[in-house]
């Protein structure tokens, strides 16, 4: 178990720790460069040898970018439970997707009153934090950075990406400059933007696409830059971005992908020219394969697909829109998942079947 936390104790004379729930890939990275920066983390993950690991070792972040150790406490999300309750003045939450929910069963309770949690998370995550603690303590992010969990204690950084922070209404507030300041000692050119909706929405069609470069062993860039498969793919990110459309989100790009080329009314040239950016983007990063890859591939587990893509279908469906390649891709993953299919180009090509039927 790890040590007491009334070292820690908040009070008014002694600055609050920046909570990085989620010590994986994205919060360890950026956990890290918090406590690089001077600020006050406390790490916490459910994996017990993680957490010891950080306690022990410290959490070491190696990479294209440097190698580097820092020293921050580590705790298990029931050893916060039992000794924070109703102390934590923010926490940057980056568990996977489909652990949200459970996550803020036990973050609610241990925030003060202006207590807020920002969503450090792939899809549409803000939604469901606010559900527990309201959308006036909900901050959203989009991050686009290659990062991947090596072994306990061990986070492998593979390149820069974007890095955004937001609130949901719009509304800059002293805490959204206080996170955004911070950011850019992570990443230099993050952004405080008025848009953050646009920002995640763009993320899905993106996301959409990585799930598809998962269905084959192949690399990012590699299934990007094949000819035979860009209009499956291209049909994929269409899907989405009609229902971006209707609910009239203003799509907004980031490295080198192009939201708005896959609109229905972009033009091929447009398309064409987004898949080439994106190719040029991920071929610059030491990260080949992206996290679902590794969920799939390495780690044996559940991705994050019922939590990022699937809740689009339904919300497709209340704006008239059919859905049914974004569809085949939530089974086909699920059939991966379960074994029954393996990560081939031939895996890929079924989702292109659904289409041409």
């Amino acid at each position: 178990m790890s040590a007491p936390l009334s070292t820690l104790s908040i009070n008014e004379h002694q600055q609050a720790p920046w909570v990085i729930w989620g010590a994986g890939a994205i919060g360890g990275a950026i956990g890290a460069a918090f406590a690089d920066a001077g600020e006050k983390v406390i790490f916490v993950d459910s994996v017990a040898e993680h957490v010891a690991a950080i306690n022990r070792d410290g959490l070491r972040i190696t990479g294209p970018l440097g190698d580097r150790c820092v020293r921050a406490p580590a705790y298990l999300p029931e050893e916060m439970a039992r000794q924070f309750p109703g102390k934590l003045g923010a926490v940057l939450l980056a568990v996977k997707s489909h652990h949200t929910r459970g996550a803020m069963e036990t973050i609610a309770p241990l925030l003060t009153s202006q207590g807020y949690v920002v969503s450090l998370q792939n899809g549409l995550n803000e939604t469901v934090i606010a559900e527990f603690i309201g959308k006036q303590h909900t901050v959203g992010a989009f991050l686009n950075f290659g990062a991947d969990f090596l072994e306990p204690g061990v986070i492998h950084l593979g390149g820069r990406g974007a890095v955004v922070i937001g609130e949901l209404d719009g509304v800059t507030l002293p805490r959204t400059e206080t996170l955004f300041r911070l950011l850019q000692k992570f990443e230099p050119n993050a952004v405080l933007t008025a848009n953050i909706w646009g920002y995640l929405w763009s993320k899905i069609i993106y996301g959409a696409l990585l799930f598809a470069t998962a269905l084959t062993d192949d690399s990012i860039a590699d299934v990007l830059a094949m000819e035979e498969y860009r209009p499956v793919l291209t049909a994929l990110a269409r899907e989405i971005g009609a229902v971006a459309a209707a609910k009239g989100i203003v799509l907004l790009p980031f490295d080198g992908f192009d939201p708005l080329a896959f609109l229905p009314d972009a033009t091929p040239e447009t398309t064409a020219r987004s898949f080439n950016d994106m190719v040029a983007h991920n071929r610059r990063s030491a990260k080949s394969h992206s996290g679902i890859w590794r969920d799939l591939a390495v780690r044996k587990r559940q991705t994050e697909i019922d939590a990022q893509i699937a809740p689009v279908i339904p919300i497709g469906a209340g704006c008239g829109i059919a859905m049914p390649l974004t569809a085949r891709l939530v089974e086909l993953i699920h059939r991966i998942e379960k074994g029954e299919l393996p990560q081939t180009q031939a895996t890929l090509a079924l989702l292109g079947e659904k289409r041409d039927a």
